[in-house]
């Protein structure tokens, strides 16, 4: 019950299953009915748990019956006033039964709903376990520590500035020569952990294998593990700080195994989940406006948006057992011109696993702190959100023309007029965390 309520407000009210029919609301009502009935044998019982719960499931279906327009669905109305609360409620009479069942998927099922700040478990996720306040404490210190680059001229946030929403403003970050530029954009590390695969296109299944990835790529930080790990050791400061983060471990306190694993337990921590979408989900109706509030309707409607980037952290992780991370090819031109689109020259996630599905395709990230973000998509072509926008409601590279046949985003037009767009976009901007605080860097 509780895998299929997450798979409703997240996949069954957004139309995942068939966009193109919008059969969504009439399906996510027929479950409801379904649920209602499995649950009948516990809600034949009187108990203030089973009343709850039987009074949120008629206010769902009764809902749904009346609001069956795909395109004009209010989704937040939905889901607070009667979707969360019947979560929430389902949650309380489970345990009320102690009948808890827990499958293999990355939800916390202690969380009052899909929305809670707690919903998703990051021991779920790797490198997620076993880390503590003197790993990221040290974590932290190592992001922002130039002994980690080669020339002693870099770290982590040259290229992910906390300022910047842990990116930094450019299409393709520069190189180590200060001249040239790196292949791809350079994502913002917020919900970035909460990841299943790392980079764009995959190619590292841990933070930690991304995190020594990065240092050691003679473009980005140059860093040869030797001399890193002599700079370390040469600091009594570091030395106390890794043996009391790694207590004993029967490797070296100081290698780059620790190093990473304590780079990503701070990356853990770029979470924060503190925007104005936020609070109006944990109850503030003041946090958003009736813009933002329609262009979240229409972000999980009509616009198709959460059919890729999935709650609650509007990334790829496919629900509702949060278990994979999506590749999509949106047919992304190499120039970013919607007039004249060319073909982008990066194969994506084929390179690293070459069957022809992942021909150009890439990782889908959270849009969360998108309008801070800019410019946007692998390459850093588009540089504003109603670029990205108008791209998407074009149909992709397809839809623009190009002839792509791998593209895995529908070609077909959305439809969205203007002032739908500019909603989406507002809703958009009412993801962003409150700001980082700005270190030395």
């Amino acid at each position: 019950m509780r895998i299929e309520l997450v798979r409703l407000y997240a996949n069954g009210i957004t139309g995942y299953d068939a966009p193109e029919l919008k059969s969504g609301i009439a399906e996510t009502a027929q479950s409801m009915r379904t649920i209602q009935a499995v649950l009948q044998p516990w809600l034949s019982t009187s108990s203030p748990e089973t009343q709850v719960v039987s009074r949120y499931l008629v206010q769902c279906i009764s809902y749904l019956e009346l609001h069956t327009d795909f395109d004009r669905f209010n989704r937040m109305e939905f889901l607070t006033t009667c979707a969360l609360p019947l979560q929430e409620s389902v949650g309380n009479l489970i345990r009320y039964l102690q009948l808890d069942q827990h499958t293999r998927s990355a939800l916390n099922y202690n969380a009052k709903n899909l929305f809670s700040k707690d919903a998703l478990r990051a021991a779920a996720f790797p490198g997620g376990t076993d880390t503590g306040a003197l790993q990221v404490k040290l974590g932290r210190q190592l992001f922002y520590d130039k002994a980690l680059s080669g020339n002693g001229q870099r770290n982590c946030a040259t290229c992910h500035q906390p300022d910047k929403y842990f990116s930094d403003g450019l299409r393709t970050s520069l190189a180590t020569d200060e001249k040239n530029h790196v292949r791809r954009n350079a994502p913002s590390l917020y919900y970035a952990a909460f990841q299943y695969a790392q980079f764009w296109d995959g190619r590292a299944n841990t933070l930690s294998k991304q995190i020594q990835t990065v240092i050691a790529n003679p473009e980005e930080m140059n860093g040869h593990p030797d001399v890193i790990l002599a700079r370390l050791n040469d600091s009594s400061a570091y030395r106390q700080a890794f043996a009391a983060a790694f207590p004993g471990d029967s490797t070296p306190a100081i290698s780059m195994t620790h190093l990473s694993s304590a780079i990503a337990a701070y990356l853990f921590t770029l979470s924060p989940q503190t925007s104005a979408f936020d609070a109006y989900l944990a109850g503030d109706k003041k946090a958003m406006m009736p813009a933002q509030v329609n262009g979240f309707n229409l972000f999980m409607g009509k616009g198709q948006c959460a059919t890729c980037h999935f709650a609650p952290l509007f990334n790829g992780l496919t629900p509702p057992f949060y278990q994979m991370t999506e590749f999509e090819n949106l047919g992304m031109p190499g120039n970013g011109s919607l007039r004249h689109p060319q073909p982008d020259k990066d194969a994506g996630r084929f390179e690293y696993f070459p069957i022809e599905f992942y021909q150009r395709a890439f990782k889908t990230p959270t849009v969360r702190n998108a309008a801070m973000t800019a410019p946007y998509m692998h390459n850093g072509a588009f540089g504003s959100l109603e670029e990205v926008m108008d791209f998407y409601n074009a149909g992709g590279g397809n839809g623009l023309g190009m002839k792509d046949p791998y593209q895995t985003l529908t070609a077909a037009k959305l439809g969205l007029s203007t002032g739908e767009m500019k909603d989406i976009i507002a809703f958009l901007k009412a993801l962003s965390d409150r700001p980082a605080t700005t270190y030395n860097y």
